[in-house]
């Protein structure tokens, strides 16, 4: 028993950090309304630049000035750990203020009445900013951070634990308490929470939403920032994954505390560390089932949040904006057959022209649009915002493998098979859209990204011992189209196979804009409670929505599993669903073209490929990440149409100016009438 009573209290640590992350989410929602996904990242970033400071005293630019990228400030750093770590600590939280402010003022700003959908890509656009800068300037490799907190062990209730778990935690307790007798007792904290319920009435009252919502942006990050830095050497150093992640156990500590309570929110993030510390004990038993050996750590705060959504979801805090945002451009589409048949001439001529590194890009994007094209369905037809696209390619992928493996069932059959049990999945995690939608269900869905990531994808019970899984080549008729053979890398064969299913794809996808369950989406989309009033059933639209956009993404899936030869879970991650859904956004994610411009540009992608072609560089995916991520959020900003819609919209706008330019002039109503008309 002492030993599950000592785990518990170790998880405290990772419980303060998660409660770290969550206080700062609260703060930034309170001021703006933003579920910050990049808070992790902005965590991470303060924390970096910490350490570079206490290390050596430089700190580090994000981008190179009159040719530096650091510059130094602090001298040598002292030997004395006390007299090194307060001027790194209060430059760093001084940058991290920093840091909140330019994101609010340049990013949420600008974008205080603008769609969910566009306030969530802009997080991941800041996301992705970060994680490429800290790439570029710090490296890859794990930094390991100097122990700030006393870790000596201290007995407690008869089992001892390190010292800087309890500090951790109180140090969390405190800020709690701060921040609860902040917001009830000051002006400052009475007008915010004034603002949360209604910018409006705040703004009647003389409190600017906007003045509001930056200070608060500014103590979110700093709150992040304390907690990253004197966190850093529990988890053993910093990387660009670790911290990113806690955003999701966060968002379940917050919900509970409904994005209000900082007390309710930081002591269930407590409980939920030493839940979360007593799982990877319990993980270890020899009476532990095999398959259930890996991830179910992460599958509590999924558990939580569904419950918590789904038995509050209607009754979470919602606020009031001064503007109305618009709903994406998805138009009906235009000259289909021509369309399709140039696109495709176009595809197979690459294919055939193309030399193999180029080809693997083109492959690249093809598959990337098959899934980009599943958010068309799910979120620009029916409105509907899933951060968990990867999670059902991956499903399908691996159903394919596992199919391969276990039985004979042939291609084609095989990877729809492998579609359809995404499609299942997919109707499933509907299920919670019934209740939430916008960013709620988009809170779901990420965390369901990752408890399948890690339960699922990194399993060894269900991928093997190799960490990948092995797939079978497809053939039909006796005819091998296997992507790579032997030496043969990104045959052209294959690449037939990819341009007629994507075609398929896209075609269904259009052809489901043009029909009567199209128009119910869209209707859905609109207004719910409208569309129930027309005769739509709200709840079968969705969960076909979830179904039919889950099966395009597992469909998606088994051709990247074929392109590859065999599947590991980081090609699934939750932050591939983020970078899916950020460039489906920046093509356009209402319309079939925008998937087609998304498949191009995305990570990996024939854009991308010809950039390696030009220019080269060992940094080249990482610079491409960044201008991706600036690209979002501009994007968010100036164009919520993405570069389809705006074209789609243009051209829709110069064909009616057109048209009423053509019309004959209507006869004048007020004009006298004919003599015979009048008798």
């Amino acid at each position: 028993m002492d030993l599950y009573w000592q785990t518990a209290l170790t998880g405290l640590g990772e419980g303060a950090v998660i409660a770290g992350v969550a206080l700062g989410l609260v703060l930034a929602y309170q001021g703006s309304g933003v579920i910050n996904f990049a808070h992790g990242a902005m965590m991470m970033y303060s924390t970096y630049i910490y350490d570079e400071l206490r290390d050596t005293g430089d700190f580090v630019f994000p981008i190179s000035v009159f040719g530096n990228d650091r510059i130094n400030l602090l001298g040598t750093p002292p030997d004395n750990e006390l007299t090194a770590f307060w001027p790194s600590f209060l430059l760093a939280l001084l940058m991290a203020a920093v840091l909140g402010l330019i994101v609010h003022l340049l990013v949420f700003k600008p974008l205080r009445g603008a769609p969910v959908l566009a306030k969530v890509v802009a997080t991941v656009g800041i996301f992705i900013i970060l994680q490429s800068v800290v790439l570029l300037r710090f490296g890859t490799q794990n930094e390991s951070v100097r122990a700030i907190l006393p870790s000596d062990t201290v007995t407690v209730f008869g089992t001892i634990i390190p010292q800087d778990r309890l500090w951790l935690a109180f140090i969390v307790v405190v800020m709690a308490l701060v921040l609860a007798g902040f917001y009830k007792l000051t002006t400052f904290g009475l007008a915010t929470r004034a603002a949360a319920e209604d910018e409006k009435g705040a703004l009647l009252l003389g409190f600017s939403p906007n003045t509001l919502a930056a200070g608060n942006w500014v103590l979110a990050s700093v709150v992040a920032a304390v907690f990253g830095i004197l966190a850093a050497s529990l988890s053993n150093g910093v990387n660009t994954v670790n911290y990113t992640l806690l955003v999701v156990p966060a968002l379940a500590g917050a919900l509970v505390g409904q994005f209000r309570s900082f007390l309710i929110t930081a002591a269930t993030c407590l409980a939920m560390g030493m839940l979360r510390s007593e799982m990877s004990l319990l993980q270890a038993k020899d009476w532990w089932p095999d398959f259930a050996r890996t991830g179910m750590r992460d599958v509590i705060p999924f558990a939580i949040i569904v419950l918590v959504l789904f038995l509050k979801g209607k009754s979470l805090p919602s606020r009031g904006t001064l503007t109305e945002p618009r709903q994406a451009f998805a138009p009906m589409p235009r000259n289909i057959g021509k369309t399709t048949v140039i696109l495709v001439g176009v595809a197979l001529l690459a294919v055939f022209t193309l030399e193999r590194a180029l080809r693997l890009s083109l492959y690249q994007s093809l598959i990337y649009t098959i899934i980009a094209l599943s958010i068309v369905v799910l979120t620009g037809y029916i409105g509907q915002v899933s951060l968990a696209q990867a999670v059902f390619a991956g499903v399908g992928g691996f159903i394919l493998g596992k199919i391969g493996m276990d039985t004979s069932i042939p291609f084609p059959i095989a990877p729809l098979l492998g579609a359809l049990g995404a499609a299942l999945l997919g109707m499933l995690v509907g299920i919670p859209a019934l209740r939430v939608r916008g960013i709620q269900l988009a809170v779901v869905t990420m965390a369901l990204g990752v408890a399948v990531g890690t339960l699922v994808f990194t399993n060894s019970w269900f991928i093997g011992n190799t960490g990948a899984l092995p797939i079978e080549d497809p053939t039909l008729f006796g005819i091998d189209l296997a992507a790579n053979k032997g030496s043969d890398f990104n045959r052209p064969i294959f690449g037939v196979t990819l341009v007629i299913v994507t075609a398929f794809v896209a075609l269904a996808v259009v052809n489901l804009r043009r029909s009567n369950s199209g128009r119910q989406f869209l209707a859905v989309r609109a207004n719910e409670a409208a569309a129930a009033a027309a005769g739509v059933n709200v709840a079968q639209a969705k969960i076909a929505a979830f179904g039919i956009s889950s099966f395009i993404a597992g469909l998606g899936g088994c051709m990247l599993a074929y392109s590859r030869g065999q599947l590991s879970g980081d090609s699934f991650s939750v932050f591939v669903s983020l970078t899916l859904l950020a460039f489906a956004y920046l093509g356009g994610i209402g319309l079939v073209s925008g998937a087609l411009i998304a498949g191009l540009i995305a990570p990996g992608g024939l854009v991308v490929g010809f950039m390696d072609e030009l220019f080269g560089g060992e940094n080249l995916d990482t610079y491409a990440n960044l201008f991706g991520g600036v690209g979002l959020v501009l994007t968010a900003i100036l164009n919520t149409d993405g570069i389809a819609g705006k074209t789609a919209r243009d051209n829709q706008a110069r064909r009616e100016t057109k048209a009423l330019k053509e019309a004959p002039d209507q006869p004048d109503s007020s004009a006298k009438q004919p003599m015979e008309a009048s008798v």
